[in-house]
């Protein structure tokens, strides 16, 4: 695996993605190319997929299993309804795969860092789609040791 520089993240919007690996892993991204972010019902999380734009960079974490960040995924079609919802009521965005973290970042070691003591994911923690700030996105990218390319 080849180390990548950081992506640019100036005017994006960053984002933390969860999926339970045995569910959604991202090496099913890896595989499929593009992904739909569907099921998610919650409103805050909704609304939250309703804000992003396409190129928006967002950590992919595994939540039950693992809980941990693994990658780093961008947004490639925002604005979807969910296909999983015969009511048309909910929202869903499409992703690709960007890169993977050198070394996943535990939620035991982001709850152990104190500049990390506001993150979405700790405060709002059963929300499945959050939001992450620049001085969060650069903190774990570095306790990552940064990322890899995905071959």
């Amino acid at each position: 695996m080849t180390p990548l520089a950081n992506p640019d993240v100036t005017g994006k919007q960053l984002w933390l993605m969860k999926s339970e690996p045995d569910a959604y892993s991202f090496d099913t991204l890896v595989a499929e190319g593009e992904g739909t972010w569907d099921g998610v019902r919650n409103h805050l999380a909704a609304r939250n997929l309703r804000s992003m734009q396409a190129g928006d960079l967002a950590f992919f974490y595994h939540s039950n299993i693992g809980k941990e960040i693994v990658a780093v995924a961008t947004i490639s079609v925002p604005g979807l309804t969910d296909p999983t919802d015969p009511d048309g009521k909910w929202a869903a965005v499409k992703v690709r795969p960007v890169a993977r973290l050198a070394q996943p970042v535990t939620l035991a070691t982001i709850k152990a860092t104190p500049e990390l003591a506001n993150m979405d994911l700790l405060r709002q923690s059963r929300l499945s789609v959050s939001m992450v700030r620049p001085d969060e996105w650069a903190l774990i990218l570095a306790m990552a040791n940064g990322l890899v390319s995905l071959s």
